[in-house]
């Protein structure tokens, strides 16, 4: 049996952008869920056959109060009406309390593939993309598709089920109401169709401006020591107020344009009641017919008003939440290269040398950071990169962790090609300590933990004290059960550094990578710092990146990185001899810092 036609059909259908994704939404989250979609159908029919057998029992209730008035049938009509009643209401209840579990079950799964779509990503992916742009994704499309699909299901099953019923009734007791149908709904529909494409552009104007607004937001949060410093509150003001007023203006366009359909809807609407009641008059008047049938009609008329207007308009409510499912599927869709590292074999770590052969890399095309480096890194000893700013010193770490891929050439461990490795193994082999450390929101002990999640607390307790933390620790009220406060706000930089070290401790990592682990702070906390550094450096390969200096001297090898380039390498006073770039850097720096400690001058009487 050949289904080519059909295949024809659902390829035309699928040219429309919201068609297709609704058939995507079905074939995705609608079949995970169908029995709880049928259910809610189930629901929604018996709402649909209560509401058709009300219109339909007011003939009998009419002529049985004014035509051949009866007290048995009246009791009998009432009783049955009340039935009708407390069907419809419970299958209400029922349809909304099934469709909200299924709808949040939705906004679950779909915010789960998202974050894991998320988690795959690497960092070149967050340093293209605003964290507003991210975390509006992540709520507004899972949250569109859930709407989405309800919007249809409900659309079918409660509205087109009503429709047919209130039909059906309208032509069992007069056939005209059908041609009324007939005439309305088209027009109606083909009337909101131009409304469609204007509600798509003004929510993608609105969701651009609630990026803004969000991203504006944070900054403002997570930069107000800045913004109070430079009395930067009136630029502020004025850029949130621009944000919101476009905000606004976006959701009372979209609001218009939602709304237009209704002027259609009444003026339609009020035509058809106007038909009936002079249709339906002149059957009573002229033609004898009973009045039970007058009024039974009309209530299918308004009782079907709501159904149809809200089909009517079924796709300019669609429109905005397609835009939102557009967003859940760019997430979904995009490339997340650190997923696929799952089935590589774990790297094996014997005595962690590590080597760069040739390694070429630039964050933009055209603009190469790493020119064909080359460096090694010996077991157990410390590597000191140094060198101007922008040289290429962090990339070499962001290499190492695999945050980035080298374009070019080879970075082994122990002879191993780290591109052939499980990157949870390949980062599992190393410990960061970077000069901007990030702590979680939540206690001492969950921080510390994050370096091997599972350690117990007498492993934590020794993490800490090995990184010269525990004393402080204990100074606290709650010890080790310490809020630090969102990014460890309410620790001091010494003690937010401390924290990272003890972690970098509890993952007894073979590879350590200190980047500016000290350049923040002040003489006595770096002191402190520089005890857990030196312990932690103990029996392993470490490399580390330093502006000051002093910081370096003690180190096995220094290499001096310029321009992507290893200018220079050797022990400190290997470079001091050769009097090269090493030694202009240690001159340089050193001399400014004798100026700046140097007392002032006495006054003089030409100063004075």
């Amino acid at each position: 049996m050949s289904f080519a036609p059909l295949e024809r059909l659902r390829d035309a259908l699928l040219r429309d952008e919201s068609l297709r994704v609704i058939y995507r939404l079905f074939l995705s989250d609608g079949v995970r869920h169908w029995k709880g979609y049928a259910l809610a159908f189930f629901f929604m029919g018996l709402m649909a056959v209560a509401t058709g057998g009300m219109a339909y029992l007011m003939k009998d209730a009419v002529d049985s109060i004014f035509v051949a008035p009866t007290a048995q049938a009246i009791w009998l009509v009432a009783i049955v009406m009340m039935l009708l009643s407390m069907t419809k209401g419970f299958s209400a209840y029922a349809q909304n309390v099934t469709m909200a579990r299924v709808g949040n079950r939705i906004v679950a799964d779909n915010q789960k593939r998202v974050f894991e779509r998320l988690l795959g990503k690497d960092v070149r992916y967050y340093a293209g993309h605003h964290t507003a742009d991210i975390t509006m994704r992540f709520s507004t499309g899972a949250s569109a598709a859930r709407d989405a699909l309800n919007l249809v299901i409900t659309s079918i099953g409660r509205d087109v089920f009503s429709l047919l019923a209130l039909a059906t009734v309208a032509l069992i007791q007069d056939p005209f109401l059908a041609v009324i149908c007939a005439v309305v709904m088209p027009i109606a529909v083909i009337g909101t169709r131009k409304l469609i494409k204007k509600a798509k552009n003004i929510f993608k104007r609105e969701f651009t401006s609630m990026v803004k607004l969000n991203a504006l937001a944070m900054e403002f949060i997570q930069g107000v020591r800045t913004v109070k410093a430079y009395t930067l509150e009136p630029i502020i003001r004025e850029r949130v107020h621009t944000y919101v007023d476009d905000v606004e203006r976006a959701a009372n366009n979209l609001s218009r344009t939602q709304a237009k359909s209704s002027p259609m809807m009444e003026t339609l609407g009020g035509f058809a009641i106007a038909g009936v009641i002079l249709y339906a008059g002149y059957n009573v008047v002229v033609l004898g017919r009973t009045p039970g049938e007058f009024f039974s009609v009309l209530t299918a008329l308004l009782l079907a008003y709501e159904p149809a207007k809200r089909l009517a308009r079924f796709h300019v409510d669609l429109a905005p939440m397609m835009i939102g499912a557009n967003l859940l599927f760019e997430i979904l869709d995009s490339e997340a290269p650190e997923l696929v590292d799952d089935t590589r074999p774990a790297l094996p770590v014997e005595r962690a040398r590590i080597t760069f052969e040739e390694v070429m890399f630039g964050y933009r095309p055209g603009e190469p950071v790493l020119r064909g480096i080359n460096l090694v890194a010996e077991p157990g000893q410390t590597m000191a990169l140094v060198g101007a700013s922008g040289g290429g010193k962090t990339t070499i770490i962001n290499l190492i962790t695999r945050f980035y891929t080298p374009q070019q050439g080879t970075i082994r461990i122990d002879g191993h090609d780290v591109m052939n490795y499980s990157l949870p193994s390949v980062r599992g082999a190393t410990a960061l300590v970077s000069q901007d450390v990030f702590l979680f929101s939540g206690t001492v002990r969950e921080n510390i933990a994050f370096g091997r999640p599972g350690a117990s607390d007498e492993e934590i307790v020794a993490a800490a004290k090995a990184a010269h933390a525990h004393d402080f620790i204990l100074t606290f009220d709650q010890g080790y059960d310490s809020q630090v406060g969102e990014h460890g706000v309410q620790l001091s930089g010494g003690q937010r550094q401390r924290i990272a070290i003890s972690r970098a401790f509890l993952k007894d990592a073979p590879i350590l990578l200190l980047d500016e682990a000290t350049a923040a702070l002040d003489s006595e906390s770096e002191a402190e710092v520089q005890k857990a550094l030196l312990a932690l450096q103990s029996r392993r390969t470490t490399i580390v990146i330093a502006h000051r200096l002093q910081t370096v001297v003690r180190a096995d090898k220094i290499c001096v990185i310029d321009g992507g380039r290893v200018v220079e390498e050797g022990r400190h006073d290997e470079l001091m001899a050769r009097r090269g770039r090493y030694f202009s850097f240690y001159q340089m720096q050193f001399a400014h810092e004798a100026e700046v400690s140097a007392p002032p001058p006495e006054p003089t009487l030409l100063s004075a």
